[in-house]
């Protein structure tokens, strides 16, 4: 009998009870959290609050306006409110070229966000841009902090009494450089917080989103035009051809999908440059945004280091996965054979991802596209009731004990799992369980319970054992 059985020792009992009574911590933990977008034009110390908020230096800082390009999501807590806060680039509504692509990212943090502060530099003033942002701000359905920034001294209090003409209600006066005032303006936003996150497009009732993503030229704009009926995205032999996001709307199967087309990965984000690294970094958004990727793989030609990064992007992001092989309409005995074999050596450690052989140019089998993702969202939204998981987990473990450490053999006390999208399990342990280990209940789970299509999440977290009181 292992501690798992029910037959316990008072020390295991009282494991097991902290363990469990940590179970609804963690699912607090792991609830969706409001969002405190931050938000104004460029300079006016948006990153700099970010930091101050945090109490650490996250967001990069630089005394050059257009330093921040993306939206960038940090967790936070204040007076035991936790809620995520998104650092944005600056917002100028008149804005083109990159620039619009940084004022697009801000305006899509403020369409999800629960709260928004609005950064004004009150050294200089309301400006025609901060009043611009403002008049949209003020048409918005959500909760905005006007925050009067650079505050440094008692002097500057008078200049931000004219920033009430934008609107917004009272200026927050605060120094996010020097910490004046920012417990304040915190204690202002826990107050606005709601008690739930607003609702998403990712709620069930809308079209589920899906990123096409892949290499140059192995066929995504062709497989979205096949499926939409129509020349939606632009095709040409030239690698590269696609730069910006493209938003379809594709009914298959009875059902209407959202697939988003992306530009071509060639380079990891951090590595790429100029016009390239701005497509990269807009499709991994593409990838963060979507519910479930489809990974097109060019069968014809040997899988390669980049189609292994992709796929690997896709199931760190917590995304469910399809994985489409194009060109299935070139491929050969001896090709098949080949791919097999590559699939065997390279894909390893993603034999759970649902797989399609397809024929962008053909339209061979790219209905059988809804099913393939059908199945690898419902693995992504599954979840296993406590109750089954420990007792599967009982047996697992009585049967496969987890390997000797430092001379003792851990414990497994308890499990539970503690989200979806993607699953994610816990385990309570007396002990570090060994890479190997967490490989080998995870390929067990996923026999007992199936979760095809998804990537599974497993967490441990050792309990120290506590010494009886005399």
């Amino acid at each position: 009998m292992t501690e798992l059985d029910g037959t316990w020792s008072d020390e295991s009992e009282f494991l097991r009870l902290d363990a469990a009574a940590e179970e609804a911590a963690i699912e607090q933990e792991e609830a969706p959290q409001p969002v405190v977008a931050v938000v104004g034009r460029p300079n006016v110390g948006k990153s700099t609050l970010v930091n101050r908020i945090l109490g650490r230096r996250e967001a990069v800082v630089q005394d050059t306006p257009g330093v921040t390009r993306d939206r960038i999501s940090y967790d936070a807590t204040w007076q035991g409110r936790r809620f995520t806060l998104v650092d944005t680039g600056g917002w100028e509504p008149s804005a083109s070229g990159l620039q619009a692509s940084i004022t697009a990212q801000a305006e899509h943090a403020m369409s999800e966000a629960d709260v928004v502060l609005l950064v004004v530099d009150a050294v200089v003033g309301a400006t025609a841009t901060d009043e611009a942002v403002a008049k949209v701000l003020r048409r918005s359905k959500r909760p905005v902090l006007l925050v009067a920034n650079k505050v440094d001294s008692e002097n500057l209090l008078a200049e931000v009494a004219s920033l009430w003409l934008l609107g917004l209600g009272e200026p927050y006066p605060v120094s996010a450089l020097h910490g004046r005032s920012s417990g304040d303006l915190l204690d202002a936003v826990v107050d606005v917080l709601p008690e739930a996150p607003r609702e998403t497009d990712r709620s069930e009732s809308g079209p589920r989103r899906v990123a096409l993503v892949g290499k140059p030229n192995v066929g995504k704009s062709s497989l979205l035009n096949k499926l939409t009926g129509e020349q939606r995205a632009v095709v040409d032999s030239v690698a590269g051809t696609t730069v910006d996001p493209v938003d379809s709307m594709v009914e298959l199967d009875g059902q209407l999908w959202r697939f988003v087309d992306t530009a071509g990965l060639r380079k990891r984000v951090q590595t790429a440059s100029g016009t390239e690294y701005y497509a990269s970094l807009r499709t991994k958004n593409a990838i963060d945004a979507a519910e479930v990727a489809v990974v097109l793989l060019d069968a014809s030609e040997p899988l390669s280091e980049q189609d292994l990064r992709i796929v690997t992007s896709v199931a760190d992001a917590g995304r469910a996965l399809v994985l489409a092989f194009n060109k299935w309409d070139l491929v050969d005995e001896e090709r098949r054979r080949e791919l097999d074999r590559e699939i065997d050596r390279g894909l390893v450690r993603f034999p759970w991802a649902e797989r399609v052989n397809v024929s962008a140019l053909t339209g061979r089998a790219v209905r059988k596209l809804a099913p393939a993702l059908r199945t690898a969202l419902a693995s992504w939204d599954q979840r296993v009731p406590t109750g089954q998981l420990n007792s599967w987990l009982s047996d697992l473990v009585a049967a496969s004990p987890p390997p000797v450490r430092g001379g003792k053999q851990p414990k497994v006390l308890f499990a539970t799992q503690a989200g979806v999208r993607p699953p994610t399990l816990v385990l309570f342990t007396t002990g570090f369980l060994e890479a190997g280990y967490r490989r080998f209940i995870e390929r067990k789970f996923r026999e007992e319970f199936g979760f095809t299509g998804t990537p599974v999440r497993i967490n441990v977290r050792v309990r120290e054992k506590k010494s009886k009181k005399k």
